[in-house]
């Protein structure tokens, strides 16, 4: 698995591409090591088989949108995505948050209505944590019913901020 780290406002972000396109993305990390352990954690993969590349033309670009991202810049990284490791129910789901607008918000029960499973909300919960590339399939957007951000991936600090960063 071939992957790149970037420099961003906030840290360090970590990208890993297959030849079907991006497969996953990290929040910023402080350190860059931090954000290819992330990386790997991500992938559900050893470091190891992490090798470090020269972004390809189908991901020409995303360096550049990260850092405009976290700048508070409008982005909509339009990128082939590798999301083979998703469910048929996972990829209904993640793809369908791809058409949330930038700075908008919709709760679980939203989305699981977008997908024709009203009552899935719990389960469209379950399709969000398993998102490996953030921002591309913008699942910060999805929030509870009352309001609250829910669930982030173990760190739910970040959804509150890239949140605030699209309110800008």
């Amino acid at each position: 698995m071939r992957y790149k780290l970037f420099a961003v406002k906030y840290g360090w972000v970590a990208a890993a591409w297959s030849d079907r396109g991006l497969c996953a993305l990290t929040l910023p990390c402080t350190e860059p090591g931090q954000a290819v352990l992330g990386l790997a954690d991500r992938l559900k993969i050893d470091v190891n088989q992490l090798v470090e590349g020269s972004i390809g033309s189908q991901l020409r670009g995303l360096e550049d949108e990260l850092k405009r991202y976290f700048e508070g810049q409008r982005c909509d990284f339009n990128y082939p995505l590798d999301l083979s490791w998703c469910t048929p129910f996972q990829y209904k789901v993640l793809t369908s948050i791809k058409n949330i607008p930038y700075g908008e918000t919709r709760t679980y029960r939203q989305v699981a209505e977008m997908i024709g499973r009203p009552g899935a909300s719990r389960a469209v919960g379950g399709a969000l944590r398993s998102n490996r590339v953030l921002l591309v399939l913008p699942c910060h957007r999805v929030i509870c019913s009352d309001g609250s951000p829910g669930g982030f991936g173990g760190r739910p600090e970040w959804k509150v901020k890239l949140l605030e960063i699209e309110k800008k």
